[in-house]
């Protein structure tokens, strides 16, 4: 069935659903797409490319999430293939007046295959409840970039997240050995939490990002000077780069964002449908 919203129960409200999934291979000198599946309100649309890389733009048709709303993303970079796949737009999650908005990424990355996951920043309105997981499985060789962004609440509309939930958990794999795992939790009194100094000293914006490539080591230092001491930090470890940046505002962090991400795909520029 192929909805937006899947039809439950007289007296409750609607959910949205949806699945998208994308599988890639390297065949004749580009990588092409050996699968593409979406279901309900996930899209996943294709723009024209002149490179070996395959651009892959997830779409949430509902254009938002709230609680109870659901939404499975399954991207698989075949051997040698090169994906990335990144957001329409940054992804709205709305106050919540029962259970939670549940976003599920799975990311597998075949033998010298490469896979970005770029997705805009996530804004979390007052009052809202999200559970966002980020599951990669890679094999020996694969490089992984990954950038996961949320703003709690839009500061230039005078807007702020001051309770509310949104739980982040990753784990990465690598030959079957875990790589890198994390858990972030803030539930209750949000703008209390945020402006403790042990957690981000008042700053409403914030990403992590991580690359797994043989590259990650030489980037520390060029990555470490475009943040800046003052707005995050860059640590390298298990040929992994992590770095972490949090800003004043979104616009604030997204001038950051931008040239970092450039700098961790070779000088690459971000997908086509950021902007500022």
């Amino acid at each position: 069935m192929d909805l937006m919203t899947v039809p439950v129960k007289a007296g409750r409200a609607q959910r949205s659903r949806g699945v998208g999934r994308l599988v890639t291979k390297f065949l004749g000198g580009r990588t092409r797409i050996a699968e593409l599946y979406q279901e309900g309100a996930a899209k996943i649309r294709l723009p024209e490319s002149f490179t070996d890389e395959l651009e892959a733009v997830t779409i949430n048709t509902s254009g938002g999430l709230t609680g109870g709303d659901q939404f499975d993303w399954n991207f698989r970079a075949g051997p040698g293939s090169f994906l990335t796949a990144t957001t329409q737009a940054c992804e709205k999650i709305y106050k919540a007046s029962s259970g939670t908005g549940a976003i599920t990424t799975r990311i597998e990355v075949g033998e010298g295959a490469r896979m970005h996951w770029l997705p805009q920043e996530s804004i979390l309105f007052d009052n809202a409840s999200l559970t966002r997981r980020l599951e990669v499985d890679l094999a020996e060789g694969a490089e992984f970039l990954a950038v996961e962004a949320i703003l709690l609440g839009r500061k230039a509309m005078g807007e702020a997240m001051n309770t509310g939930l949104v739980r982040d958990r990753w784990r990465i794999r690598c030959g079957g050995q875990l790589l890198h795992a994390e858990e972030l939790r803030l539930e209750g009194d949000v703008a209390g939490l945020v402006a403790s100094r042990a957690v981000l000293a008042g700053r409403v914006a914030f990403a992590t990002l991580i690359l797994v490539s043989p590259r990650a080591e030489a980037l520390v230092r060029p990555i470490r000077e475009q943040i800046g001491e003052e707005m995050g930090g860059v640590s390298h470890w298990q040929g992994k780069l992590v770095a972490r940046v949090a800003a004043p505002d979104g616009f604030a962090l997204r001038k950051i964002l931008l040239p970092v991400i450039s700098a961790l795909r070779g000088g690459a520029s971000v997908p086509k449908v950021w902007n500022l």
